[in-house]
C-alpha cells in the first residue's frame, strides 16, 4: 500500500477579499487544501468561501472560523457556500462542536468535517472527548503571537503531535513553517502542513508551494 504524503494547505491570511483572491489564484492549483483565513472571514464573511469554491470546484476548502459558539449556524453558513471543513477553537463546548459537525455533514456529506484548533491550554482528556464526539482532525498551532515572542518548534511540540496521532487524530501543523522546518517532522505522520505568508508573500508563490511539495515528497515519499 502506498503511504499518503502529508497534504499542503495554503492559509489566506489576508484582511481584504481582493488580496485573498489574488493569493488564491496565484497558488491554488499547486496546493491540496485552500483555507479561508480567520481575519478575512471576519472582514467579509463567508463570501470568501463561495469565491474560493467557484474558483476551485475540486479542492478541499477550509473555513478557519475558530468557532467558539453557535456551531451549527456558523457551520451551515460556511458549508452552503462551499466549505468542506471548518475549525472550532479548542475551548468550545462539546455540544458546540457536535452541532457544527452535524450541520457541515448535512450539507457536505462525507466531505464535511470539523477541525479543532489547539490554542493555549488544552488536555488529552479533552482531546479524547473530541474523538468520542466523532471529530478526528486537530490543528497543532504555533500562534503568530508566540512566534513573534521568539518561540520556535521544539521537541515538546513534536511529542504532543506524536501523542495526538497515537490517539487516532489526523494532525495538521501550522505556525511559521518554512521548507527548512519540514525536516523537523521527519518520521512523524503529519496529516497536513499549513503555510500562509511563507507561500503567499514569496516572490513566486506557485514556485514556493512547489518547493514545499518537493520537500514533503523528499522526506515522506
Amino acid at each position: 500500500m502506498t503511504k499518503q504524503l502529508p497534504n499542503l494547505q495554503v492559509a489566506l491570511d489576508h484582511s481584504d477579499l481582493k488580496g485573498a483572491i489574488a493569493a488564491a489564484v496565484s497558488v491554488g492549483n499547486e496546493v491540496d487544501i485552500i483555507e479561508a483565513g480567520t481575519v478575512c472571514l471576519l472582514q467579509v464573511g463567508s463570501e470568501l468561501v463561495e469565491v474560493l469554491r467557484n474558483l476551485f470546484p475540486d479542492k478541499w476548502i477550509v473555513a478557519d472560523t475558530k468557532c467558539a459558539d453557535a456551531g451549527g449556524t456558523v457551520a451551515k453558513n460556511n458549508a452552503v457556500r462551499g466549505a468542506d471543513w471548518m475549525t472550532c477553537i479548542c475551548c468550545a463546548t462539546i455540544p458546540t462542536m457536535k452541532a457544527a459537525r452535524k450541520a457541515i455533514e448535512e450539507v457536505r456529506g462525507e466531505r464535511g468535517e470539523i477541525q479543532v484548533e489547539l490554542y493555549g491550554d488544552w488536555t488529552y482528556e479533552q482531546a479524547q472527548q473530541w474523538l468520542d464526539a466523532g471529530i478526528s482532525q486537530v490543528i497543532y498551532h504555533q500562534s503568530r503571537d508566540a512566534l513573534l515572542a521568539g518561540e520556535t518548534w521544539g521537541e515538546k511540540d513534536l511529542n504532543k503531535v506524536k501523542k495526538l496521532i497515537d490517539m487516532g487524530f489526523r494532525v495538521s501543523v501550522t505556525g511559521g513553517l518554512s521548507v527548512d522546518t519540514l525536516k523537523l517532522f521527519a518520521g512523524v505522520d503529519v496529516f497536513t502542513f499549513i503555510a500562509g505568508r511563507g507561500i503567499t508573500e514569496a516572490a513566486d508563490p506557485a514556485a514556493a508551494a512547489r518547493d514545499f511539495k518537493n520537500e514533503i515528497k523528499r522526506i515522506w515519499g
